[in-house]
């Protein structure tokens, strides 16, 4: 059964990345269905005015039959508005996508999906989406740390404006991303080309995920690790010619595969102790899990001290049933992280016989 749920994706990135090129490839693109875009002002959009088809105060239609619409006070209020005005039959969307501002960190905006109970029971994550414009990228990189916090938190970067760099700083600034998140795709784009398709469908939340989905979503479709040490055997450890500037020196990121399921008790007590103690800097946790005497494995997904219900994916091999775990946290060292997931390996003491 399908999830009926209406998908989101959280498109981020710093201010003059190249959001809005991408918006207006996504709203003249007539293969993603019906798209309720959901902006802060209508005058910061720049919608292109060629793809409007009509405009009112609060929604403007676009001629793809994709809609956009604004903040409006509250985030959750905004979309229950728009889910309302379905039911109506006053607009229609397949999916939606909620732009941010270029300062905005998209933590609480994750949260807000998680922990409203209109929005967890009507949409369901799809994924975070962060351009990176490469012409600046490096220098925003080093003076803000929002824009490092974007790129780590993200599913897939978007690296825009790559025809105004040459290859080399294009490949260093590929590197330095997929050190601040590793195994994140990458797609390079010129003004918004090359990208139908592959902006949705990249979070394994829901029940019918494929396998393939789910590693790619958990632990990359090509983990790069050439810039980390050793990731849980994922690869060998490089050094590191050259010292990490500060801001990505705040990121850390650790990663576990465990090869036999876990008891249950054993991941409470794990995640309950990362919470309490270090949950505010959670950015992430991603993972795909395997509990003792249950088949099928669970799709886990966090941000900070939220986590979203489980999701128990149907399409999984019955010979693999490795855990695989990654954690992306800020002003938490890697070794610190790994230590915490090494937890996770430590089994009870089979109790004494007794004669």
């Amino acid at each position: 059964m399908a999830d009926p749920r209406v998908p989101v994706t959280l498109l981020t990135g710093f201010l003059g990345a190249g959001k809005t090129t991408l918006l207006n490839a996504v709203l003249s693109d007539n293969s993603a269905g019906r798209v309720a875009v959901i902006v802060n002002e209508f005058g910061e959009a720049g919608l292109d005015h060629d793809l409007i088809e009509e405009s009112s105060e609060e929604i403007i239609l676009m001629r793809s039959g994709c809609l956009c619409c604004s903040v409006r006070g509250d985030l959750s209020q905004t979309i229950s508005d728009l889910f309302e005005r379905r039911v109506q039959n006053e607009v229609a969307f397949e999916r939606i996508v909620i732009e941010t501002t270029g300062l905005a960190d998209p933590g609480p905006i994750l949260q807000t999906l998680l922990v409203d109970d209109f929005l967890a029971k009507n949409t369901r994550m799809d994924g975070v989406v962060t351009v990176v414009d490469a012409a600046h990228a490096a220098a925003t990189l080093d003076a803000q740390f929002e824009a490092v916090s974007q790129a780590a938190m993200a599913d897939l970067i978007v690296l825009s404006k790559t025809d105004l760099v040459n290859p080399a700083d294009v490949k260093s600034l590929e590197t330095r991303l997929y050190g601040l998140n590793p195994g994140i795709t990458i797609i390079r784009s010129v003004s918004g080309t090359g990208l139908v398709g592959k902006l949705w469908g990249l979070s394994a939340l829901h029940n019918n995920a494929t396998k393939q989905q789910a590693l790619n979503w958990a632990v990359g479709e090509k983990p790069k690790f050439e810039a980390l040490g050793n990731l849980s055997g994922f690869a060998p450890a490089v050094q590191i010619a050259a010292p990490l500037p500060a801001h990505d020196t705040r990121i850390g990121s650790a990663s576990i595969i465990l090869d036999d399921p876990l008891p249950d008790a054993a991941f409470d007590l794990w995640l309950d102790t990362l919470i309490a103690i270090r949950g505010p800097d959670i950015l992430r946790v991603k993972g795909i899990l395997f509990l003792e005497g249950i088949e099928a494995p669970f799709v886990i997904h966090g941000v900070q001290h939220i986590f979203a219900p489980p999701v128990q994916l149907k399409d999984w091999s019955k010979e693999d049933r490795r855990t695989r775990i990654v954690i992306i946290a800020r002003d938490l060292s890697r070794p610190e992280l790994q230590r915490s997931l090494d937890m996770l390996r430590v089994r009870a003491p089979e109790p004494a016989l007794t004669s």
